[in-house]
């Protein structure tokens, strides 16, 4: 027998939220109670991806930003060769030497992605996977004391 997404495990619905923030704050005020919270679960439902478009890709900042990407992993790679240098001069070059290759590097492997792309995704995002609803699961011995403690909770505002 497999559980549902919406009922776990012979888990009762104690609670029904908007945001995540609201479903946090009521496993909090739970948890402030001294209530058992392993015994509490939040699931999302109604899943939905959101992408925010930050901005136009252009060969400059496609470049530049893995220019940008390699030099700080150029830069890691050289501080770690430069704990071995045997002295102060050595340990410089490292870490310049590293730098420097990172930053060429990143600047090559991000022309020849963004080349490859063809020009069909032109743009910069970020995104995030969002829920309509959130719901505050409980193991069914515990759901009565659940939604008693969220009841006080809603009455305090």
């Amino acid at each position: 027998m497999s559980a549902s997404v919406s009922m776990p495990l012979g888990g009762v619905q104690v609670g029904s939220y908007d945001d995540y923030q609201q479903a946090q704050r009521a496993v909090d005020h739970l948890s402030d109670q001294k209530f058992p919270v392993e015994n509490v679960t939040i699931i999302g439902s109604d899943l939905r991806l959101v992408e925010k478009v930050t901005g136009r890709l252009t060969w400059g900042r496609a470049i530049g930003a893995g220019a940008a990407s390699g030099a700080w992993f150029g830069l890691f790679v050289g501080l770690l060769l430069g704990i071995f240098a045997p002295d102060g001069s050595s340990w410089i070059g490292s870490v310049l030497t590293g730098l420097l290759i990172g930053l060429v590097f990143g600047a090559v492997f991000a022309a020849v992605g963004y080349a490859a792309t063809g020009g069909r995704r032109d743009f910069t995002s970020t995104s995030k996977t969002v829920a309509g609803r959130y719901d505050v699961m409980c193991n069914p011995q515990y759901a009565e004391e659940a939604r008693a403690e969220l009841a006080r909770l809603s009455l305090r505002g």
